[in-house]
């Protein structure tokens, strides 16, 4: 599907193994207790997979887009909610590797791909909610460096994570637009994580609240140039946030499918002997769900080899890649329950834990409602903001 070299196929055969031996078999439980799933990060960080994108300078695998796609395919089949703390950690990697001047860097990149640090993005705000890209949290001029208060809503992994990228208008903007990415260390004085996760889908990627009161932020933390976050969000988080949830979401049909499939196949009625796969109209539904995953797939595997050799399109693509993997995600697992019935509603399948994951993506930033205007945006010539 991604057009991988035998040695991309070979990591990408590693992380379906991880996700069969290690996410699969803990997913519904993870998902009934809300449960961080430790085991999963622990053996994707054993396999280097944390490093996975970055340059082998600092001990990373050095891999593109497209096999970052088709490795979280394979986590978000088994256990969506590690796929996106996976998610989440590899994006906000690729803004420390592209930071131009934080102190310490080249180090904590090796730590990152050593699997010894993960991270995240603290964007959203409770100010300014689902509209990442706009802060309301300011930095202010402090002994030389900087200090500021937040309220970053909706930060995965956020009682795990070791550091999270997070963002704040630059002393004295004039709006959000002139803004700044600076990263905070778990634990800081004046960081703290605010309460639990209790949500409908992916309910082990503990995603909460982090208050931010007071914190001192040195120059050195300084993850782009003052004013230059919003390029940042734009041109490093964006699009590879919008990969790696594409691919989850293509992960959770892929799911749906074979779990459909093998339903219809090995289940049947006794007093005729029909199976269900003998009624034209689930045959139908399961034709419908594999056709939609193949097409939201056929066009993320376009999007990412079109980021190899970007052209004017590309953030068109990108856009589109998400928005067509979200409307699948909740296309296909809705025709999985509708298929299957009582054994899908009684979480025998294990479908209606698809079902709610793949919710989630629907108003995560940015939302379904924020692509069509994006992409409706850049279709007629206007600015995205």
């Amino acid at each position: 599907m991604y057009g991988l070299t035998d040695a991309q196929s070979r990591l990408v055969r590693t992380a379906a193994e991880i996700a069969a031996k290690t996410l699969a078999p803990q997913a519904a439980d993870v998902d009934r207790g809300a449960t961080f799933p430790s085991a999963g990060l622990d053996a994707l960080a054993g396999a280097g997979l944390f490093g996975l994108c970055l340059p082998s300078s600092v001990g990373g695998l050095g891999q593109p887009p497209r096999v970052f796609a088709a490795v979280v395919e394979e986590l978000a089949s088994a256990c969506a909610s590690t796929a996106m703390i996976y998610v989440m950690h590899v994006t906000a990697a690729q803004v420390l590797a592209a930071a131009p001047a934080l102190a310490g860097k080249d180090e904590l990149l090796k730590q990152v791909a050593a699997g010894k640090h993960l991270t995240t993005l603290a964007f959203s705000e409770r100010g300014s909610r689902s509209q990442f890209w706009a802060p309301v949290s300011k930095l202010e001029e402090k002994a030389g460096g900087y200090v500021t208060s937040a309220y970053k809503s909706w930060v995965t992994a956020a009682a795990h994570a070791d550091s999270y990228v997070s963002s704040a208008q630059i002393p004295g903007a004039k709006s959000p637009a002139e803004s700044v990415l600076y990263l905070v260390k778990r634990g800081a004085p004046g960081v703290r994580v605010a309460s639990g996760f209790d949500g409908l889908g992916l309910r082990g990627n503990e995603s909460t609240p982090v208050v931010i009161d007071g914190l001192a932020v040195a120059k050195s933390d300084l993850l782009t140039a003052l004013g230059e976050g919003a390029k940042g969000m734009l041109e490093i988080v964006l699009p590879w946030f919008v990969v790696g949830t594409s691919a989850m979401a293509n992960g959770l049909c892929r799911a749906a499918v074979a779990v459909t499939a093998a339903h219809l196949s090995g289940t049947g009625f006794e007093h005729t002997g029909d199976k269900l796969r003998d009624f034209p109209v689930l045959r139908a539904r399961l034709a419908q769900m594999s056709c939609k995953t193949e097409q939201s797939r056929a066009l993320l595997s376009y999007t990412v080899r079109d980021m190899e050799a970007p052209s004017a399109s590309t953030p068109l693509y990108v856009l589109e890649s998400r928005l067509a993997a979200l409307e699948a995600a909740l296309e296909v697992t809705d025709l999985a329950m509708k298929s299957c019935g009582g054994a899908a509603f009684s979480k025998q399948l294990g479908l209606e834990r698809l079902f709610r994951d793949a919710r989630a993506g629907w108003v995560m930033a940015p939302t379904v409602d924020h692509l069509c205007d994006f992409i409706g945006r850049a279709l007629t010539g206007l600015p995205l903001f």
